[in-house]
């Protein structure tokens, strides 16, 4: 019998690169055996949720990096601290306006508070299928079309990089005299170096998460929730939700990661910010020489919301086959482990950690897979009656749909998870109201919320990604064949 213990040791040992999160890259080395200082409450070690002594300075350092009122550590992921800035700043039975690409933790904050939800949906990047921004003039519409919305909370940077112009939205919720709440769960790393952008904590975003673990050195789990010094919010409020929503065992090696990582950042981050922005420069440039594979960059830019893009995340397009494809191509041939393969990318997740062979591995191994492409297109224009499609079109085939989610809300969140419901075959709920959560993991966006009619739509992705061979979540129905869906329609 393999422990779990055993595999992730083993796994640890291989040599295999990890283009994946965590952000440490399993590239510190002078973290002493973590047994050693897994304690409890002890006089002298402070309270998580009653901090008096080294963890108020250590959270008050983190402050003063981050540049906010308040720093909040997370030991429960950014899931805990979505959960309670949406819970403190939103009443019970309240109205948000809600990003539709948001995770789902911030649907489950709606579902606890029985909020109403109102959709802001991200454009649509189509040469390459990913969500873009948030544009503000939708936020603008928003707020004057439901004026009892409490809050906004939006995700930036996606999953994929794209930023959204926080600035200007913040400033439209600000005229409206509500907060913005910003998901930055992967962009802890911004504002460290001008080559990426900026935080949403500096551009005016009042309550901002972001995951240590996604793009810095710092354990699984780890986060913070800052709240700017300008936020228009009750931070006792927000203190009230951490206390129900972290744990009241948080963990002391998770909570010394973090304020060993914002020592890092305080002593080392500018230097090793810079180094790390040329070695993705030198890589983005090395891109440029390729033919079959392609990898969005600053280009994409000014278009579709996105405001801006963090190069930190590479996505991978290779002309003629889809990210599982090239994803497994790296994992067998290469040992080059991607954090996500989609329908038509995989995503390379990169961090200051990263060293200068991974990326040379990763650059021996795409101009090795862009070579093969080459070849294999050539032979299929050799071929009598054989026709090419055009790079443009591979990618569009390749994504299998075109756009973002635009489900119809028939009845609330809660009103729907909780009702009377019966199960009936996926591929046979069409016009049905569901009573799950369905989305892929990762990142974890739904593609179906309960309260949401069933679409033709809906149920076209959820047969592509199947067929690709994505993980289908949220279902009960493990094998993602049956949903449960609301008895009486609404």
């Amino acid at each position: 019998m393999t422990t779990l213990y055993d595999a992730l040791l083993a796994y640890g040992k291989s040599d295999v690169y990890p283009f994946h999160m965590p952000g440490h890259k399993r590239q510190v080395e002078d973290f002493e055996n973590p047994f050693l200082i897994d304690i409890t409450e002890i006089d002298g070690f402070d309270n998580l949720h009653h901090p008096e002594g080294i963890l108020k300075e250590a959270q008050e350092r983190a402050a003063e990096v981050y540049g906010s009122r308040s720093t909040y550590f997370l030991v429960n992921g950014s899931t805990c601290g979505i959960l309670s800035a949406v819970s403190a700043l939103v009443r019970p039975g309240g109205e948000i306006g809600l990003a539709r690409n948001c995770h789902k933790a911030s649907y489950h904050a709606c579902y606890l508070g029985d909020l109403v939800i109102h959709s802001l949906y991200p454009q649509w990047e189509p040469k390459f299928g990913i969500n873009g921004g948030i544009l503000p003039e939708d936020v603008e519409k928003l707020l004057k079309d439901y004026p009892k919305t409490q809050a906004v909370l939006i995700t930036s940077p996606t999953y994929d990089g794209a930023v959204s112009d926080v600035k200007r939205i913040a400033e439209i919720c600000h005229a409206h005299g509500i907060p913005l709440i910003v998901d930055e769960a992967h962009g802890a790393h911004l504002g460290f170096c001008p080559y990426f952008p900026e935080s949403a904590l500096k551009l005016g975003a009042d309550v901002v998460i972001q995951s240590f673990h996604k793009t810095l050195p710092s354990f699984t789990q780890t986060a913070v929730l800052h709240v700017s010094k300008s936020a228009r919010v009750d931070e006792d409020r927000i203190r009230r939700f951490l206390g129900i929503y972290q744990s009241s065992s948080p963990s002391y090696i998770f909570m010394a990661a973090m304020d060993r990582c914002v020592e890092f950042l305080k002593n080392e981050g500018k230097e090793r910010f810079e180094a790390f922005a040329a070695r993705l420069e030198d890589f983005y440039a090395f891109i440029r020489g390729l033919e079959r594979i392609w990898i969005p960059g600053y280009e994409i830019r000014g278009d579709y919301g996105i405001f801006d893009f963090d190069r930190s995340k590479i996505l991978l397009v290779p002309d003629a086959h889809g990210g599982e494809w090239l994803a497994e191509e790296l994992r067998k041939k290469d040992h080059l482990e991607l954090e996500m393969a989609a329908g038509g990318y995989g995503l390379a997740l990169t961090s200051v950690m990263d060293t200068e062979e991974g990326f040379e591995r990763l650059r021996k191994a795409l101009n090795r897979i862009d070579g093969e492409l080459a070849d294999e297109e050539a032979a299929c224009v050799g071929r009598v009656g054989a026709g090419v499609e055009s790079a443009l079109d591979r990618r569009s085939r390749s994504v299998g749909y075109d756009g973002v989610v635009h489900n119809e809300i028939v009845v609330s969140l809660r009103g729907a998870y909780d009702g009377e419901k019966e199960t009936v075959p996926l591929k046979e709920s069409e016009g049905r109201i569901s009573g799950e959560f369905l989305y892929l993991y990762p990142p974890g966006i739904p593609l179906l919320m309960p309260g949401e009619r069933i679409s033709r739509d809906v149920l076209g992705r959820v047969a592509f990604f199947q067929g690709e061979g994505l993980s289908i979540q949220g279902l009960r129905d493990y094998r993602a064949e049956f949903i449960d869906v609301l008895k009486k329609d609404r």
